[in-house]
C-alpha cells in the first residue's frame, strides 16, 4: 500500500470518500468456512472512521450475491475507528468459500476520511456509489469507476480465510509492477502470482500466493511514485502475513532504470545503483526472512533492453546481479524469470510477451513467467 501521492493514473485517493459506498472485488486462493478483512490507515494522518462493511460472494458487475451477504463487526461493533498509522480486523464471519471464487467487500464512509491510503495498480475494477449502499447486493448505486480502469485498492490489505482442516503455508510473491501485473488483463486474474496459484492447485500442492508488489518499487530507495523501499516494507507486507511459508523475490530493475523519481519532477537525478548495493539489499531480504524461518527465493531480474530506462550501464549491473543470484547460493532457490521472457539471452523480452514498451510482460508473459518457477524449489 501507499501514501496517496503522485499516481501514474487518476484515482480516487487524494480527496478520499465522503458519504460515499466503495465496493472492490478480490479472488482467493484458498477455501475454507470463515473470513475476515484487514483494513489499514497506514498513511493517514488523522483516525479514519468506517460506518459500515459487507462481504460477500460476487456476482457480475459489482453485484453480490445477496445470500452470502454478510455485516462485518469489529470488536463486535459494526462500526470502526481506525487511527491513524493503524489498522483493524474485523471478526470471523461465517462464510463457505472455495478457492479462486471472489469476494466483494463493500465499505462505508458517511465522515470525510481526508487522502485515502491505497494500493494503486489493483488491475480490478473498483466501484463507489454516492450514499450508504454497502448492504445493497444489486449493484445499481455503484455507478462510479475509475478510467483508465486499471482499478485500485483502498484501505484493504487483505482477506483472510479460515476454518480448514489444514492450512498450507503461503507464499509471497514480493515486488514491483511485474509481480504487481501490470500489463495483465483487467479483471482477469492473469498476473503471474495467480498463475502460480493454480498451477499449486492443480498439482495437488494447493497453497495461496499472496501478491506483494508494488508498481514503480525499488529495492534500496523509498519514492513517492513507488511507495516505501523494498528493504523497509518486507517485514511488514510480507512476514508479518498470516502462516508464511516462503517468498519470492523480484526486485531490483526501478533500482536500475529509475535514475529520476517522475513524481519529484525533471531533473531530480539519483546517484546510479552499484552491483553491490543491489546484492547487499538482496541479503538483508535473505536474513530478515531466514529469521523468521522463510524460506527464500530469489527471482532474476527480468530483461528490459528497448524500455525507456534502458543503459548499457545498467544492463551490465543487471547482469551481474543475476550471475551473483545464480552462482552464489545464497538464496534458499532460484527461479530464472529472466530466461523465461528471453530464453535466448538477447537482453530484451521476446515478442510476443511484452506490452509494446519491452518492460513489462502481457498476459503471454505472465503465463512464461509462472511456469517458469518450479514448484519444488518453493518447499512446503
Amino acid at each position: 500500500m501507499r501514501p496517496s501521492a503522485a499516481p501514474w493514473f487518476e484515482t480516487w485517493s487524494e480527496q478520499g470518500f465522503t458519504d460515499q459506498s466503495l465496493r472492490q472485488v478480490v479472488r482467493i486462493h484458498s477455501g475454507g468456512t470463515q473470513v475476515r478483512i484487514r483494513l489499514s490507515n497506514a498513511y493517514g494522518h488523522t483516525p479514519l472512521h468506517l460506518t459500515g462493511a459487507t462481504i460477500g460472494r460476487s456476482a457480475a458487475s459489482g453485484a453480490v450475491h445477496p445470500d452470502t451477504m454478510r455485516t462485518l463487526r469489529f470488536a463486535g461493533s459494526p462500526s470502526a475507528t481506525i487511527p491513524a498509522r493503524g489498522r483493524a480486523v474485523s471478526d470471523p464471519v461465517a462464510l463457505p468459500t472455495e478457492p479462486f471464487e471472489h469476494l466483494t467487500i463493500s465499505l462505508y464512509f458517511q465522515e470525510a476520511t481526508g487522502p485515502a491510503t491505497y494500493h494503486q495498480l489493483s488491475m480490478a475494477t473498483t466501484y463507489r456509489a454516492a450514499g450508504d449502499h454497502h448492504r445493497d447486493p444489486s449493484a445499481t448505486a455503484y455507478t462510479d469507476t475509475v478510467r483508465p480502469a486499471y482499478g485500485s485498492w483502498y484501505y484493504l490489505e487483505g482477506v483472510e480465510i479460515s476454518g480448514t482442516h489444514r492450512l498450507p503455508r503461503a507464499v509471497v510473491a514480493f515486488g514491483d509492477s511485474l509481480t504487481d501485473g501490470f500489463g495483465a488483463t483487467i479483471d482477469g486474474d492473469d498476473r503471474y502470482p495467480d498463475l502460480l496459484a493454480q498451477r499449486l492447485l492443480a498439482a495437488g500442492r494447493p497453497r495461496p500466493v499472496l501478491n506483494a508488489g508494488i508498481g514503480s518499487n525499488k529495492l534500496l530507495t523509498d519514492s513517492a511514485l513507488g511507495g516505501d523501499a523494498g528493504i523497509a516494507r518486507f517485514t511488514r507486507d510480507v512476514l508479518d502475513q498470516p502462516r508464511v511459508g516462503t517468498v519470492i523475490v523480484l526486485m531490483g530493475v526501478n533500482d536500475i532504470q529509475q535514475t529520476e523519481d517522475p513524481a519529484r519532477g525533471a531533473g531530480r537525478e539519483a546517484t546510479p545503483v552499484t552491483v553491490q548495493q543491489l546484492i547487499d539489499g538482496h541479503r538483508a531480504l535473505i536474513r530478515a526472512a531466514h529469521a523468521r524461518g522463510v524460506r527464500a527465493v530469489g527471482a532474476t531480474l527480468t530483461p528490459y533492453r528497448g524500455a525507456a530506462g534502458w543503459s548499457a550501464a545498467g544492463e551490465a549491473v543487471r547482469a551481474q546481479v543475476n550471475e551473483w543470484m545464480r552462482t552464489s547460493g545464497e538464496y534458499d532457490a532460484v527461479v530464472d524469470l529472466a530466461c523465461a521472457l528471453d530464453p535466448d539471452g538477447t537482453g530484451s523480452i521476446r515478442e510476443g510477451l511484452h506490452t509494446g514498451d519491452y518492460l513489462h510482460p502481457n498476459p503471454s508473459g505472465y503465463r512464461a513467467m509462472a511456469y517458469a518457477i518450479d514448484l519444488a524449489a518453493l518447499g512446503q
